[in-house]
């Protein structure tokens, strides 16, 4: 099994749409009528499959129940990221310094204040998470001194 996109409840379908198009996504089709709202369908450009889906319905829940926690956007280089964002008037924050060791991060929200948290690995690291970047556990579930737990 494998995650196939993020779907996104969205107050304002064009302005959410021209919001990620600014980050880079692009649109692949949309679904006009489907029982849970106007389905937006949007992947980034070296993306094979739609990883995003915008889903804004007239009776949007509050914002108050329970949604997104965050999304990821993985990027080559975090510093021409941040710079073409600016440019596009959205802010950033929390951007970490340079270190080809670290994994470098930076945080942006969008129209409806979903948080984004932008990535840039460091040289060498895999294209994704995986169970390296977390500390092992053994039989009793205590931290090993392997990884980053000790």
């Amino acid at each position: 099994m494998k995650t196939l996109h993020i779907g996104l409840r969205v107050a304002d379908r064009q302005a959410s749409t021209d919001f990620y198009r600014k980050l880079g996504y692009e649109v692949v089709g949309t679904v006009p009528d489907s029982p849970i709202g106007h389905l937006t369908m949007m992947r980034l450009p070296g993306d094979e499959y739609v990883t995003l889906e915008l889903v804004a319905s007239p009776d949007l829940a509050p914002a108050a129940e329970p949604g997104l926690s965050h999304l990821v956007v993985a990027t080559q280089s975090l510093d021409d990221a941040v710079h073409a964002l600016s440019l596009h008037g959205i802010p950033v924050e929390g951007t970490s310094p340079p270190d080809p060791e670290s994994i470098r991060t930076a945080h942006i929200t969008d129209p409806d204040g979903n948080a984004i948290e932008l990535v840039q690995w460091p040289v060498g690291h895999p294209a994704g998470m995986t169970a390296d970047d977390f500390p092992r556990a053994d039989a009793a579930g205590d931290l090993a001194s392997e990884g980053w737990g000790g």
